[in-house]
């Protein structure tokens, strides 16, 4: 055994409660060990010495240096220890707190045994049960259909089909996705994640002004409402876009400190770095959008309220938290706390793009969008980067980075308004996009579809990606569009949804196995959907 690569952290993504009698146990060992038997010996603190009880785990995956074993076990005493027993051949190993020895001292294992010292009810991380058959669709308010026809539109800017520029306005507004819950109920999309629709002097509204205030080129209040109302009498939850790591320069706040400086109740609510010239930090280097200090609990009061007012209000399902890896974590885990007291089931979803575990152990996120699944989509079927093999160890990697809970409410995507549309990047390759649109469904979490990919909308870069929608391809079907209403009628099957997925490769092709059926994907990136 390769005692360097084993690894088990209690009370980690290596061993969770999935609720308050089970718990999920994880041991990483070197992917070249293959053991007869890898066992855990497990029992209630205060009995362990003469109680024990001995459950098999099952190697379930393996990335491009290790092996992952799992079990889920079923508790009685809620005072939780436990050691593996490695099996190789006539040899017998322990892994412990004292790492890989040939013995162990149940006796003494107080001393040395791992522990989950007590399940706790409130640090259970819950999953968000509708998360499980979430079906998202990405609009980019501006772009995607206008339903106001008698609204003032001297503002608009853009034809609808031309390609955008940064300061395009099209005229995209909220009951022109009203008008359009119809259809995106057909293709089987039952979660909408919306871009900014607050006061904002941009397209994109990414700096807002007021964020009590819908933005008078999407509509008011009243047509927000009745979005809601009509998406969800149809089945369809509303997710909105949280912009709390900054705002407008155009905020009432902030502009009180442009006018009195340090003299202003609002100087400390901003990041200010120099006072004469007055110079703050800002999001990115756009000198537009100052950053608030969430280290200021004025602040957290201010952009909870924003928060937790939208939901009472409103009742939206959920906030996606633009650019939420640069807030503090402080802040996150009072956000958390304050929003589930409103609506325990509202998702709250980071744009973190690296490896984010640190925000999803039950206090801050549920989940993020996983552009590390975007990622690895891009190498395999854009950049040639991966072959087969490579995919499934990246996709099992990426897996093992958090707990199951997590993982199944993962938003999943293949592009978005930040990046190249997806078929762009695969060269107008549609076999390849069908291909990873299938990838994408099978993988754990909740798939989400950015607006027009149905119609193999292409577009690079932004603002290249957030062309307008094209409504003439409404009533025509197409393969894209028919394997995204296969495969949402799949996610939404109680069978598919809440089964787990076993990624492999094996002779040269990836196989995605979940709910009785098989995805299998060739190094062209051809693939098939079999099973049922």
């Amino acid at each position: 055994m390769n005692e360097n690569a084993i690894l088990h952290i209690p009370e980690s993504k290596y061993c969770f409660a999935v609720d308050n009698n089970k718990i999920c146990l994880r041991l990483r060992i070197s992917k070249e060990d293959c053991p007869d038997k890898i066992n855990v010996i497990y029992g209630g603190k205060y009995s362990y010495a003469t109680e024990r009880n001995c459950a098999e785990m099952v190697r379930k995956c393996s990335d491009r240096l290790f092996a992952y074993y799992t079990v889920t076990l079923n508790v009685t005493d809620l005072r939780f220890v436990y050691v593996f027993e490695i099996i190789c051949g006539n040899k017998r190993y322990f892994y412990s707190e004292d790492g890989l020895t040939e013995n162990f001292d149940y006796e003494l294992s107080y001393y040395n045994c791992f522990q989950y010292a007590y399940i706790n009810r409130c640090d259970v991380m819950p999953s968000i049960e509708w998360m499980n058959t979430a079906t998202f669709y990405q609009i980019f308010v501006d772009r995607f259909n206008t339903g106001n026809n008698d609204k003032d539109k001297s503002y608009i800017n853009l034809e609808w089909g031309k390609i955008p520029t940064p300061k395009s306005f099209a005229g995209g507004d909220i009951k022109g996705i009203t008008q359009k819950l119809g259809y995106l109920s057909s293709l089987g999309i039952n979660a909408l994640y919306l871009t900014p629709v607050f006061k904002s002097i941009s397209n994109h509204k990414y700096d807002i002004s007021d964020y009590y205030e819908i933005d008078g080129h999407f509509g008011d209040k009243k047509d927000l409402k009745e979005l809601i109302d009509k998406a969800h009498a149809t089945g369809i939850k509303i997710v909105l876009d949280a912009v709390f790591n900054h705002c407008s320069d155009e905020l009432s706040q902030f502009k009180d400190v442009l006018k009195n400086g340090k003299k202003s109740r609002y100087y400390n609510w901003f990041i200010i770095t120099n006072d004469d010239p007055l110079e703050y930090e800002i999001f990115a280097s756009c000198k537009y959008m100052p950053k608030f200090d969430t280290s200021n609990p004025e602040v957290c009061d201010f952009l909870i309220g924003i928060a937790t007012y939208w939901i009472r209000e409103y009742d939206i399902d959920g906030w996606r938290l633009d650019v939420s890896d640069e807030v503090s974590h402080d802040f996150w885990r009072r956000f958390r706390k304050e929003v589930k007291a409103v609506k325990p089931d509202c998702v709250l979803i980071g744009e973190n793009w690296h490896d984010a575990n640190v925000y999803l152990r039950g206090d801050q996120f549920d989940s993020i969008m996983n552009y590390a699944f975007t990622k690895a989509c891009l190498d395999f079927y854009a950049f040639g980067q991966f072959n087969t093999q490579k995919l499934a160890d990246k996709l099992n990697e990426i897996l093992m980075r958090n707990t199951d809970t997590v993982n199944s409410m993962m938003l999943n995507l293949l592009d978005t308004h930040d990046t190249h549309r997806f078929l762009t990047r695969v060269g107008g390759d549609r076999e390849k996009l069908k291909s990873a649109l299938a990838l994408t469904y099978f993988f754990p979490g909740a798939p989400c579809v950015y607006y027009g990919t149905e119609n193999a909308m292409e577009g690079g870069y932004d603002p290249d990606c957030r062309r307008t929608f094209d409504w003439d391809f409404e009533n025509r079907e197409s393969d894209v569009k028919n394997l995204i209403k296969f495969l949402t009628s799949l996610k939404h099957s109680p069978g598919f949804a809440s089964a787990e997925t076993c990624i492999r490769c094996e002779n040269g092709l990836l196989i995605a196995e979940r709910g009785g059926y098989r995805l299998t994907v060739k190094e062209n990136g051809d693939f098939t959907i079999s099973g049922r």
